[in-house]
């Protein structure tokens, strides 16, 4: 489809407008990237659930509606409003708002000589060489309009380079906080992750929002792992309600890279979590771990795509979803074993429980195989609270909030045991608990009301 006319016209006013005020600081390519990628979005549109990848998803409010970039980046927000949203034993933690990072309120603390760790902007004024290589080379901009209007917007985010051989122990982290405005704004944040052979390093990416209003959130994240490397990325979303995310995480792995992708969605009106590795070099192995708790009207919205391009790679697939009240689930996995891709171990695996008999779930695994010696699997399950535990729990005298949040944390521990050790996975244990806290809680005091009823 195209752009409808009224969207296109904001869309069209609003790129002018960014190109008006970015005029004579970047370089050549960047400006063209940026023209093709807004012709190429025109031309898509934004998708319907016509199209096959986004069944499951109507993205009609995102579309309808007027959303501006903000340029003046004014924004009362003190360090102090930050300390709750740092990370214990982070290496580094920058911070962006509205898509573009704020110094003054980053930490940059100490990281391994060579290691860079900047913004977007500053690396492409610096020296853009590095960037132009790989900037929009692995984005899908031909298929994914979310895509190419990131890459038409694209301007601040980060930019880390992690050399050859270099161990980085501690987690590089990057905060990005949407800060609404009197009318719906958006931001189009755009990472750049290169890693050279032989290095490791741990990422945490986090999306919060600050205050209430609507807010679109666009981000997308390109990852390089040379040979040898051992990366591990995390994925964090946790926004109002009233936020829209789309984020999507492109990976391109080299000869023995080791990428463990790990996403826990917690909130917002509309998510949309694409990951997208590619396994283009012999003997990689890649994880894509997930989890996402869903309560009130909340839709999230899972795609994976992986693409097994070399013999002997092997990857791993397991999503848990938790859905209250109305929430709407969807787990779309699909698993491409190219030709010369011999040896294919690949699995994939979605379970789901639901606490609410008004929770949805949509779950397509998906596999599509062209070589003839491979091993691939997929399944998915979706249930409920077992009945007999929570009974024998509280046999045991557990109170029923107690009882379901020790089953509902079991669910999702699955996923948490799947995380390495450290600062990361302890960030995202404590968020996860809050969470089902929350949740066991609140399902608790509606089935007593409705026995009560």
């Amino acid at each position: 489809m195209t752009v409808t006319s009224p969207t296109l016209k904001s869309y069209l006013e609003c790129f002018g407008e960014f190109e008006a005020g970015v005029a004579g600081r970047d370089p050549r390519w960047l400006r063209e990237l940026r023209r093709e990628a807004f012709a190429r979005f025109c031309e898509l549109g934004f998708p319907t659930t016509h199209d096959e990848d986004w069944r499951f998803t109507d993205v009609s409010a995102i579309a309808k509606t007027t959303f501006r970039l903000t340029r003046d980046g004014r924004y009362n927000v003190s360090p102090l409003q930050l300390k709750p949203w740092r990370v214990d034993g982070a290496g580094c933690q920058l911070v962006f708002l509205n898509g573009r990072i704020a110094p003054e309120l980053s930490v940059l603390g100490t990281l391994p000589e060579n290691v860079k760790v900047a913004g977007l902007t500053d690396a492409i004024r610096g020296d853009s060489s590095s960037v132009e290589k790989h900037l929009g080379r692995h984005l899908d901009v031909r298929r994914d309009s979310f895509s190419a209007l990131n890459t038409a917007f694209v301007e601040d985010g980060a930019y880390v380079h992690v050399p050859r051989g270099v161990v980085v122990e501690e987690p590089i982290c990057l905060l990005f906080v949407s800060i609404p405005g009197a009318s719906p704004v958006m931001n189009h944040p755009r990472n750049l992750i290169l890693m050279d052979e032989d290095s490791q390093a741990t990422l945490v990416e986090e999306y919060v929002t600050f205050g209430e209003g609507s807010v679109f959130c666009n981000a997308a994240t390109e990852i390089v792992a040379g040979d040898h490397t051992v990366l591990s990325h995390y994925r964090i979303e946790r926004e109002q309600a009233d936020t829209f995310n789309i984020s999507t995480l492109s990976i391109h792995q080299g000869r023995s890279a080791n990428v463990a992708s790990h996403s826990v969605l917690l909130c917002g009106a509309l998510v949309r979590n694409n990951v997208h590795p590619v396994l283009a070099g012999e003997g990689g192995e890649c994880l894509i771990n997930g989890l996402f708790l869903g309560s009130d009207n909340q839709h999230i919205d899972n795609y994976m795509l992986v693409e097994h391009a070399s013999p002997h790679c092997s990857s791993r697939q397991f999503y848990n979803g938790i859905l209250d009240d109305h929430a709407h689930g969807v787990f779309h996995g699909r698993i491409i074993v190219h030709k010369d891709a011999q040896k294919t171990d690949a699995k994939q695996t979605n379970r789901n429980l639901l606490l609410s008999d008004d929770a949805q779930i949509d779950t397509k695994p998906q596999l599509e195989i062209h070589a003839d010696d491979v091993k691939c699997t997929h399944g998915a399950t979706i249930g409920q609270i077992d009945e007999d535990a929570l009974f024998y729990l509280r046999s045991r005298g557990v109170d029923e909030a107690s009882a379901r949040n020790m089953l509902i944390r079991a669910f999702a521990g699955e996923c948490l045991e799947r995380m390495k050790e450290g600062p990361a996975r302890r960030h995202v244990e404590a968020l996860v608990n809050c969470y089902v806290r929350q949740i066991a809680k609140t399902v608790g005091d509606s089935d007593s009301e409705g026995e009560s009823g």
